[in-house]
């Protein structure tokens, strides 16, 4: 099994070259719109071997960050170069990642002054090195929809609003993030340093990400803001080749939630998770480049709408403190007396005591080499039980499915009170499930595992 595994991965490190006629041949591609054509460049170069994965602060994620540039200024975008440039401590080390930013002035005159972000992630996972009978093997995670995929939008988007500038009322930003996979980074810099003194004038966030598999479908996460779904019920009625379909449920964690977290209403467009999301099978050769130009016409409809009408409300505007007290259900720093297990009320003890004592690494995810961390949210009610488990952040759906397994089989807490009653306590954890490179080992926590 483990042979035949890395014999795949061996021919999805070589499919990311830039080359892709291995899979189409030149007749098929002369069938193809220039806009496919330059969809397929894109995808190409971003999920190339030479990119090695393009993993946060590396050489692959400055490359892919140089090219966005320049495809941005070919496009006509002013490509805004100062204050992109952040780092990321971790352990001994720390990581020199970068955003870009390019800008398209609307032509109104107050309203210029207002922005639409239009963001995808430009990093991925990488590479990793296994050893299978005594060999090394290098494993490459190409990233051809995570998020090749969403950046080669984005270039294309820029170039359809910039043909069309004389029709924009407000400003577009088109943001790449880095380092999006360590916990948002990128975004978080985004909005906090480099554009943090104009912060109050972005009207709206558009997210792309994970967009190459329209088979899955197409939807829009909008976190159900009345104002987002209006636009999307509007082009319903329009003569589009694909229509988004709105889920009440996240399909996937991404940078929308730092700027909702910032009360900035936010979309996000993707095709949904896919088999080879997080594995050494994310290659172009996944891609439906047909299916990602029908989605940027839905898309370039969208954000017309939305940099042309009224700004958008946020409408859940109360803190969230105050949402869950109206329903009986307090947030863990606002109890009194927190809720304890085993007698502690560190919410380490749970984790180190329980989750990690019983959580065991999924097979699919060990031959896969799926990793990653997953946050959990749940509920102590005044008896002490817990229930209302659910994934707010997933890696992969047999690692969530993991996750909550562990935690939904919680043995009873002593419950929290407040102002002297017992009372229901909302709690987040991140449960990690991280690799090892020895061969037959696996980590959980920081912990190797047979």
């Amino acid at each position: 099994m483990m042979k035949r595994f890395f014999l795949c991965a061996a021919v999805a490190f070589l499919a990311t070259a830039p080359s892709w006629g291995q899979f189409r041949t030149p007749l098929e591609d002369l069938d193809d719109t220039e806009t496919v054509r330059a969809l397929k460049e894109h995808v190409a170069y971003l999920s190339a071997a030479q990119l090695e994965g393009r993993k946060a602060g590396s050489e692959g994620e400055r490359m892919a960050a140089e090219y966005l540039e320049e495809q941005l200024r070919a496009c006509g975008v002013d490509v805004l170069g100062a204050g992109n440039t952040f780092g990321i401590a971790g352990g001994k080390d720390t990581l020199t990642s970068r955003n870009v930013m390019g800008l398209l002035q609307g032509w109104d005159k107050q309203q210029s002054q207002h922005y639409i972000v239009v963001g995808a992630r430009m990093d991925n996972l990488g590479t990793d090195t296994l050893t299978v009978n005594g060999e090394k093997q290098v494993r490459l995670y190409a990233g051809a929809n995570g998020n090749a995929s969403g950046m080669a939008l984005l270039v294309e988007l820029a170039r359809k609003l910039s043909y069309s500038r004389s029709l924009i009322r407000r400003s577009i930003l088109f943001v790449g993030f880095g380092s999006s996979c360590e916990s948002f980074a990128g975004s978080w810099y985004f909005l906090n340093r480099a554009f943090a003194a104009d912060a109050a004038q972005i009207d709206a966030m558009v997210n792309l990400d994970m967009l190459g598999t329209a088979e899955n479908g197409f939807w829009a996460y909008t976190a159900s803001n009345g104002d987002l779904n209006t636009i999307l019920q509007s082009l319903q009625g329009e003569l589009l080749p694909v229509q988004a379909q709105l889920t009440t449920q996240q399909p996937y964690p991404g940078d929308h939630i730092v700027f909702y977290d910032k009360e900035i209403p936010s979309v996000l467009f993707t095709t949904g998770r896919y088999p080879e999301h997080g594995t050494g099978r994310d290659t172009y050769a996944i891609i439906d480049f047909e299916g990602m130009e029908k989605e940027l016409e839905y898309i370039y409809s969208y954000v017309q709408r939305l940099a042309n009408g009224a700004r958008p409300l946020f409408r859940d505007t109360a803190p969230a403190s105050e949402a869950k007290s109206a329903v009986g259900v307090y947030a863990y720093s606002d109890v009194d007396v927190k809720p304890m297990f085993l007698n502690s009320p560190d919410p380490r003890a749970f984790m180190e005591r329980w989750v990690y004592q019983y959580l065991r690494y999924p097979q699919y995810a060990q031959e896969n080499g799926i990793q990653g961390r997953v946050l959990v949210d749940f509920v102590i009610d005044e008896k002490g039980e817990v229930h209302d488990v659910k994934v707010s952040r997933g890696v992969h759906q047999s690692l969530d499915d993991e996750a909550l397994r562990v935690v939904t089989a919680s043995p009873k807490w002593r419950p929290g009170r407040h102002r002297g009653k017992r009372c229901k306590v909302a709690l987040t954890v991140a449960v990690e499930f991280k690799l090892t490179k020895e061969k037959g080992k696996f980590g959980i926590n920081g912990k190797t595992i047979n």
